[in-house]
């Protein structure tokens, strides 16, 4: 049974393709296409998933699709027609893109697959979802809570899954939404919608929650932990291009331009800016109350969650909880589930978003339509594409690109190791690229956590990021909670760097370049399923007495990160890396000159 699970059209698409219920393959169509968040028809990720599965669209037995079209273009014309005329340029835009092609969408997935359109099935965007997060879980039952923007009208919805069952008991609807508030507080503070949440999560420790009263005027948070936001501060239901109003930032103050660096007295104002800004005193002045508003919607955000996972306790008794949706990204609020929430075990598969949900319908469809029981649990992220020796090799033969070839690996190993404790930052390429928006170690930026410099180094060299972004750490799973104030090292999320916790306070000196103001995203490392890397943060321990390494995604700033030799290579040449291990080749930026 070869069944092909697709997302697209709204941000992330990508492809996931189960064989007899295992998952062969699975890639967002961005690290193909080299467009951060894609959101086009996936069409060289399912290319590449059919090829790893060694299968022609015709041997496909299902296609699916993580949403219901019809059901989303009924929500946007109620939309659409419930505030008009205000929603007039929405309903053009919306037109312009479901008239031409998304109503279609049936026809067009049989067309470019050349496939039966008998063979197309669509599924709930939030059943996807639960799927995506209960189906890989180690879990024989547990409760399953999504949370995101919007799905066709839902925006939460939690239920039980049991055995190869899942059922969604209650929902929150549009435009009533969680995720779409923290949305609204991202495109206040300078960033891109579905592309900068994160960089508020960041931003957030470096500011006071001032402003959680005034948050909850826009905002009526329930005993159960569903809202209700007052819309006269809101423009999102009626405008495609603005998400908040006049009221709102009379409420808040005025946006912070994107265009302006950001800053703070904590945050310091990193070397490779350049030379401070006259007005520098009143930037911090100005940049603080961002800071505090960040604070403040994670903090509001936190409490409804937390709220929401204890009535979801209350009404199910279960000890585990799958968790996905955009939402479940945030990773400090999932940090909190761990340690102040009845639950005792908590799994948010790596590819929690919507590029998840095509992972998550091909196996609802598996396990709930058709009825097939063995499950397989995910153990690790790695089902993108690999390029052999071979390949590499003839690459860098090709390019003319001085390299060192090592047979023995543990040689190489033991090199780079000895490097990073030289303050060197290394790339480090290896094996099938990362399912979801972590790299863990596939195609990761690597370097020393031991000196604070190194996130000022890391980032002039390489990222060109902003100073409050954290670095993470990868550490040994059997020493993480020597560092790490970590209950479970072996859980999901602390695999798939998808959790904050606290650090160690008597390590806190020992690490922090990984330390975000005593906080850690951690990414446990076993050997099982990291063999290598393994062996390189072990090896790095034995020379340091810390193993511990600093991990950042391999990639240029505002760029996916990278699938093959040749991205590896141009963002090796493009930034002040050091080093580039691609398998067993070693490529030092010293014999390129």
């Amino acid at each position: 049974m070869n069944i092909l699970g697709i997302s697209c059209y709204y941000h992330d698409s990508a492809a996931a393709l189960l064989k007899n219920g295992q998952l062969i393959a699975a890639a967002e169509q961005e690290r193909f296409s080299r467009k951060k968040h894609d959101s086009d028809f996936p069409q060289q990720a399912i290319n590449f998933c059919l090829k790893q599965a060694k299968l022609k669209p015709s041997q496909l037995d299902y296609l699916i699709f993580y949403e219901k079209p019809f059901i989303k273009f009924e929500r946007i014309l109620k939309q659409s027609l419930a505030t008009f005329p205000h929603s007039r340029q929405l309903f053009v835009s919306a037109m312009k893109d479901w008239l031409p092609k998304k109503l279609w969408l049936k026809q067009e997935l049989a067309e470019k697959l050349n496939i039966s359109p008998d063979k197309i099935l669509f599924s709930d965007h939030h059943l996807s979802h639960a799927a995506s997060a209960f189906y890989p879980s180690p879990y024989q039952q547990a409760a399953i809570l999504t949370l995101d923007g919007v799905g066709e009208w839902s925006t939460a919805s939690y239920g039980i899954g049991k055995g190869h069952k899942i059922e969604l008991i209650k929902e929150l609807r549009f435009p009533h939404s969680l995720g779409l508030l923290y949305s609204v507080f991202t495109a206040f503070l300078g960033f891109r919608v579905n592309n900068g949440e994160y960089k508020v999560m960041g931003m957030a420790p470096y500011g006071t929650p001032k402003y959680v009263k005034k948050i909850k005027q826009i905002v009526d948070i329930k005993p159960d932990g569903s809202i209700q936001l007052d819309l006269n501060y809101f423009s999102f239901p009626s405008s495609p291009t603005q998400s908040f109003n006049q009221q709102f930032i009379n409420l808040f103050g005025s946006p912070r331009p994107s265009e302006e660096l950001f800053y703070t007295l904590k945050t310091g104002y990193p070397q490779f800016w350049g030379k401070k800004p006259k007005n520098y005193h009143q930037k911090l002045k100005a940049n603080q109350l961002y800071a505090d508003i960040a604070s403040s919607i994670q903090a509001v955000t936190e409490e409804i969650i937390l709220k929401i996972c204890h009535h979801l306790y209350k009404q199910t008794k279960l000890n585990n909880l799958c968790l996905a949706g955009g939402v479940a990204l945030n990773s400090v609020a999932n940090g909190k589930i761990i340690t102040q929430t009845p639950f005792k075990n908590l799994w948010i598969q790596p590819a929690a978003g919507d590029s998840g949900g095509a992972l998550g319908a091909a196996l609802y469809l598996h396990h709930q339509i058709l009825g097939n029981k063995r499950r397989q649990p995910l153990t690790h992220s790695f089902y993108g594409q690999s390029y052999s020796k071979k390949t590499i090799k003839a690459f860098l033969k090709k390019k003319k690109i001085p390299y060192q070839e090592f047979k023995n690996d543990r040689q190489l190993i033991r090199q780079i190791a000895k490097n990073l404790t030289q303050k060197k930052v290394v790339a480090w390429f290896e094996g099938r690229f990362e399912w979801g928006p972590r790299a863990l170690g596939h195609r990761s930026i690597l370097a020393d956590p031991r000196s604070s410099k190194m996130k000022d180094i890391v980032n002039a060299k390489i990222k060109f990021r902003e100073p409050y972004r954290p670095f993470a750490p990868a550490v040994l799973e059997e020493k993480a909670q020597d560092f790490f104030n970590i209950p479970d090292p072996q859980s999901g999320p602390a695999k798939f760097m998808i959790i904050v916790i606290p650090t160690q306070k008597n390590k806190l000196k020992h690490i922090p370049a990984v330390s975000h103001l005593g906080t850690s995203r951690i990414q446990t490392v076993n050997q099982t399923t990291h063999p290598r890397y393994y062996r390189l943060i072990k090896e790095f321990g034995r020379l340091t007495n810390i193993p511990v390494i600093m991990n950042t995604s391999f990639n240029l700033r505002g760029e996916p990160i990278v699938n093959t030799p040749e991205n590896a290579y141009n963002t090796f040449i493009n930034s002040g890396l050091d080093l580039l291990v691609m398998e067993n080749f070693l490529i030092k930026k010293t014999d390129l000159k």
